[in-house]
């Protein structure tokens, strides 16, 4: 994890400012964060120090159940908040979060503006549409599991955990969010290769043909 600082911090902070999310000057106490990927934003059970806002990027939310077995549960894309359910509860259980590709996030020492957030009615609406839309997300999430084939999912996976054109995620985290089983998930795979979507790598798949993914993927949102 780097901590960018001097220009390199104001040219971020100038270029992506979020000045408009609140009715009081934070930019002052911003951190300007880069994170590599699998570098863990914010480790699960850890409650963390700063409220953070994506600004490049995407990461991944796991989970560890009881019976020690981690799942993925959902992602994080550009513009979205990190460490907001820990701002609005005291007591709330913090999932993990681990950049799937290079991240970089402002971050807001909560110990610091916490009360002031809590009382912000500007920054609690924004929060609010957020909310809404990602309990939305969720929710289609698992509707989709139902009503959409293998093919459609998967090519939306792919395109949201690729990291530069290259898939790398191991086959039993994509087979547990998706609810498939492993053999239905290599023959599908396969699939993708053999039109000309995807290219086997070692263990790793490079993304040959992005439109035809982005055209499996799209069935989903509409």
């Amino acid at each position: 994890m780097e901590i960018y600082k001097n220009k390199k911090k104001k040219i971020y902070l100038e270029k992506n400012s979020i000045a408009h999310l609140f009715s009081f000057p934070v930019e002052d106490f911003i951190e300007v964060r880069e994170y590599q990927r699998n570098d863990w934003i914010i480790q699960e059970g850890r409650r963390p120090d700063y409220l953070f806002y994506v600004i490049e990027g995407k990461a991944k939310i796991y989970i560890t159940h009881q019976n020690g077995k981690v799942s993925l549960i959902n992602f994080i894309n550009a513009k979205e908040y990190i460490g907001e359910m820990e701002l609005l509860h005291d007591v709330y259980y913090t999932k993990g979060i681990q950049a799937s590709t290079k991240t970089i996030c402002f971050a807001i020492p909560i110990h610091y503006y916490r009360k002031q957030l809590l009382e912000d009615a500007k920054f609690l609406r924004e929060l609010s549409k957020f909310l809404s839309v990602k309990a939305s997300i969720m929710a289609a999430k698992y509707t989709q599991s139902l009503a959409f084939p293998l093919e459609n999912r998967l090519a939306d996976f792919i395109l949201q955990t690729a990291d530069g054109g290259i898939y790398k995620e191991k086959h039993v985290t994509v087979c547990d969010y998706l609810g498939v089983s492993y053999r239905h998930l290599l023959h599908v795979l396969t699939q993708f290769c053999e039109k000309g979507y995807l290219e086997k790598e070692g263990r790793n798949y490079q993304i040959k043909q992005h439109q035809s993914l982005h055209e499996l993927a799209g069935v989903l949102k509409n």
